[in-house]
């Protein structure tokens, strides 16, 4: 299995990420991806990959972030981002959750990003919370790059929208609560070709260990998750979705 976005650069939750990646390793995660959401977060995002085989980074500034983001920071993230360990942008996007950054911060932000990987040939991976519509709004009148919407929440319409864009969408810990009837719905649709597995660690842990910190090392709960979205067996969903991944970051 590859978990494709986590933060072990959170040098809180992880002080020593070569423990957290062998934990992983030895509970089935092959391979690690590890996201930026500042300049700080990215670089710390490279050393990690740099010193282990199995570990990528991607690069980028957090919508939240944004307030602080300058084109500075952008000459910096370019920089980072030729480095032959990182295999993407992000996470950018768009958050109208919190009141972290204004909307003109985030859009500056999110359209100096989104001409860095196309002129460097990266793909994208987006957060976005509560700001679908306004994200696909962006990108349908942009020329279509590799997109990965990470931990996808959105309705049945966001996905429709976003498939047109030939996204893959990544699945974390929800898909195992209870109460996520439509979120598994909507995967259900989307179909398995389009998901790669993620956990966002250290946040949104998968139902076993709800609030309490998520790890790399519980990946397998959401693969069983999204094996019983499609009612198949978890190696086919450890399979398909680490070629999906494979393919998306060119690892």
């Amino acid at each position: 299995m590859i978990d494709t976005h986590c933060h072990l650069n959170d040098v809180k939750a992880f002080p020593d990420p070569t423990l957290a990646i062998r934990e992983a390793n030895e509970a089935g995660v092959d391979k690690i991806i590890v996201v930026g959401v500042d300049t700080e977060w990215s670089e710390l995002a490279i050393e990690i990959a740099e010193a282990h085989d199995n570990v990528w980074a991607v690069v980028g500034w957090h919508p939240t972030s944004a307030a602080k983001y300058t084109t500075q920071e952008l000459s910096r993230i370019e920089e980072l981002a030729k480095h032959e360990k990182c295999v993407g942008i992000g996470e950018i996007g768009f958050d109208f959750h919190w009141d972290y950054s204004s909307l003109e911060q985030q859009t500056v932000c999110l359209y100096d990003q989104l001409e860095l990987a196309e002129s460097i040939g990266k793909p994208v991976v987006f957060h976005c919370r509560e700001a679908y519509s306004a994200l696909l709004n962006v990108l349908e009148k942009r020329t279509v790059l590799p997109y990965l919407m990470h931990c996808f929440a959105g309705n049945m319409d966001d996905a429709k929208r976003a498939i047109e864009l030939n996204c893959l969408f990544g699945v974390d810990g929800p898909v195992t609560y209870k109460k996520a009837d439509e979120l598994r719905s909507t995967l259900e649709f989307i179909g398995l070709d389009r998901l790669v597995l993620e956990t966002d660690a250290p946040w949104l842990s998968p139902a076993p260990y709800r609030g309490k910190p998520n790890h790399s090392k519980y990946l397998r709960h959401i693969c069983e998750g999204v094996a019983g979205v499609f009612g198949v067996d978890t190696g086919v969903v450890s399979q398909k979705t680490t070629e999906n991944a494979v393919r998306f970051f060119n690892i």
